[in-house]
């Protein structure tokens, strides 16, 4: 039996799985503050529900298939959105929901993509543009709290339509003609102009590489200038990119990616769509590179309490520290020596020694494990240095 990990799944302990929690509860507060509610959905699906209309996408090409004991046909969930069909159901409009979990794809891996995912999505059905914008503002919040700098690249699905309607496009090669014309920002320009040119739409790439100035002739790009009127409010700084459409043939109006240049990947992105012909918007967080990139810390354990044949009161103190809100390890059956081994392995802030010395005098050494300062305080006073701690944090 090999325990080895199957390619494309990862698992994540210690440091990481601490810096990847610190993440989510950062993309989390940023949906909850925009007024989102919690769902669940479950991983597996029929494979038609989770195919559905969008058969030739990309993503959805990708989708692990099974089936169970009755031989019914299931597929693994590739994304979030599909599952609104269900969710939305029944619900007071704006219905407002963000999940994050795991998602799964069956594609070639490489660094910051694997088979196996957390996606971070919020969505609103009954949307208008304020609720594209907010998303853009949610991205803006996330990424400057996480440090990394990033654009945010817009444009609008109806504005690629209506060049393509306008340059005589055949209908039935529209949507691989958009297909084409977004891997411009990650294929060279004859690469898209040579599979253009197959789809008999090579006189198009001009115009998409073309100045911003040069689409205001066209009816829905005042939909960008609206969006850009909307991210002034908001404070955002956005792009218009004219070749961006995103991989999905379901999006409808605007779309948008967050992009940093130092992994060559999109960190986020979204745009509208239709849940059972409402219009609706979201945004997706891609967690896996931004995992990557992002250089905080997670957050470590804030006290250890060592008992030295003192576990009644170290049980108290402890429980104490809890009940404060101070994340507490209480060990109770280890030297001091390992006991700071074991502080130091795990980041712990500080260690709290609780012996019978401590215990007959009514004070307790505590030791900072990034100074290495020790001070004797008494029990309130013990409360007292952590939260000075946590105040000189914010």
């Amino acid at each position: 039996m090999s325990s080895r990990l199957v390619k494309g799944f990862n698992e994540f302990v210690g440091a990481d799985a601490a810096k990847r929690a610190t993440i989510r509860k950062i993309i989390q507060n940023e949906f909850e503050l925009y007024g989102f509610e919690p769902a669940e959905s479950p991983i597996i699906d029929a494979e038609d529900f989770v195919v559905g209309d969008n058969a030739n996408d990309e993503a959805v090409r990708d989708v692990f298939k099974l089936q169970d004991r009755g031989k019914r046909e299931l597929a693994l969930r590739f994304e979030f959105t599909f599952q609104l069909k269900r969710l939305a159901k029944n619900q007071k409009l704006p219905f407002k929901r963000f999940q994050i979990g795991q998602v799964f794809r069956d594609e070639p891996i490489r660094k910051g993509r694997a088979r196996e995912f957390t996606q971070c999505d919020a969505d609103v059905v009954g949307s208008s543009m304020k609720d594209e914008v907010e998303c853009l503002k949610i991205a803006k919040n996330v990424f400057e709290e996480l440090e990394m700098p990033v654009k945010i690249y817009v444009n609008n699905r109806k504005l690629i339509n209506e060049i393509l309607v306008s340059e005589n496009v055949e209908e039935k090669n529209r949507e691989q003609v958009i297909r084409e014309l977004d891997k411009l920002d990650r294929s060279s320009a004859k690469d898209v102009a040579d599979s253009l040119k197959k789809l008999g739409a090579e006189r198009v790439l001009k115009i998409f590489t073309g100045s911003e100035k040069s689409f205001e002739k066209y009816k829905f790009y005042n939909e960008i200038r609206e969006l850009k009127k909307f991210c002034k409010m908001y404070n955002i700084e956005v792009v218009f990119r004219p070749f961006l459409a995103r991989g999905l043939s379901y999006y409808n109006g605007t779309v948008f990616e967050v992009w940093s240049d130092k992994l060559g990947v999109s960190l986020a992105g979204g745009g509208s769509y239709l849940v059972d012909g409402v219009q609706a918007t979201g945004i997706s967080f891609g967690f896996e590179p931004i995992s990557l990139l992002a250089s905080i810390e997670g957050d470590a354990v804030d006290v250890m309490v060592l008992s030295l044949d003192e576990d009644k009161i170290a049980i108290g103190l402890a429980e104490k520290l809890r009940g404060e809100g101070f994340s507490t390890l209480l060990m109770m059956d280890k030297s001091v020596s390992k006991g700071m081994e074991y502080a130091n392995a795990k980041g712990v802030g500080r260690v709290v020694f609780v012996g019978s010395d401590e215990v007959k005098a009514g004070k307790f050494k505590v030791k900072d494990m990034k100074s290495g300062e020790e001070s004797v305080v008494s029990e309130d006073e013990i409360f007292d240095i952590e939260e000075e701690d946590s105040c000189s944090c914010c």
